[in-house]
């Protein structure tokens, strides 16, 4: 059951061209925006569509393989975890912000 906690899978389309750093340890890492769709009927038995926005970060491999392949518009899968993270703004206001830290990629459909 341990393997469960904490495990994140989506699916969605990139919002846009990642970002992918390299950093003074040789690592990559990468930062993107995907968008999953949920569709439901309002109460008027209308159909409607909710996109939600989320921020992954990819290290290593995986941001190899982002880097290589991931462009915007194309559909992914990510398994990962969640992480929440705090820091510092320019007007010294503190922020959090919950991403996922993929581990995971997969390229779907060759869009």
């Amino acid at each position: 059951m341990s393997s469960i906690q904490n495990h994140v899978q989506l699916i969605g389309n990139l919002g846009d061209d990642p970002t992918v750093t390299n950093l003074e340890s040789g690592k990559k890492v990468a930062r993107l925006s995907l968008a999953t769709n949920e569709n439901y009927k309002d109460k008027d038995g209308e159909k409607q569509t909710e996109t939600y926005w989320h921020t992954i970060v990819a290290w290593g491999k995986t941001a190899e393989i982002i880097e290589k392949y991931a462009t915007k518009g194309k559909k992914i899968a990510i398994a990962g975890k969640l992480k929440t993270r705090s820091y510092t703004d320019n007007d010294g206001n503190q922020k959090y912000t919950t991403e996922v830290v993929a581990s995971e990629i997969l390229l779907l459909n060759g869009n």
